[in-house]
């Protein structure tokens, strides 16, 4: 089955391009990164904090079947409601560095839009390293649960 979520990884370059369109209104798409009740849903993750504004952080926490917990975390640096979050990403106890990520949020119809991230990692070697874990599976289905469980909320 193809992926809806498509990456985009140029050779030789530190970043990724990650679009995926949605069956969902560009409201509904933005409020699944923003409420930390929608987020938590479509992660499978607990929200700790979620400060949505500039300077505003988040936190959030999952636990692993084994019962280990995994944090992450970063700063948000530019919030416009309904067209563009800037963060930083942070996963913690990990050998992975801050990435920077641009989230950008566009209305295609009244029913459906689209989002591009761009994230930015610091070397290209650890935008290689990424990409050899089960990345793309894993941002095609929490990309699938979001579109789920919004559609619910409409």
């Amino acid at each position: 089955m193809e992926q809806k979520t498509k990456i985009h990884a140029e050779e030789g370059k530190q970043d990724l391009v990650i679009t995926r369109e949605f069956d969902l209104p560009l409201e509904l798409l933005f409020r699944a990164y923003v409420e930390p009740e929608i987020v938590e849903q479509w992660m499978g993750t607990k929200v700790i904090k979620l400060e949505c504004k500039p300077h505003g952080g988040w936190q959030f926490v999952t636990t692993d079947p084994m019962g280990n917990k995994h944090g992450f975390n970063g700063v948000i640096h530019e919030f416009e409601v309904n067209q563009r979050i800037t963060r930083t990403f942070e996963m913690e106890n990990t050998p992975f560095p801050v990435q920077l990520e641009f989230l950008e949020f566009e209305k295609l119809t009244d029913d459906t839009s689209r989002l591009k991230m761009q994230i930015v990692y610091k070397s290209v070697a650890h935008r290689d390293q990424m990409l050899q874990l089960p990345f793309a599976k894993g941002i095609n289905m929490a990309h699938n649960r979001l579109e789920e469980v919004v559609k619910k909320l409409d």
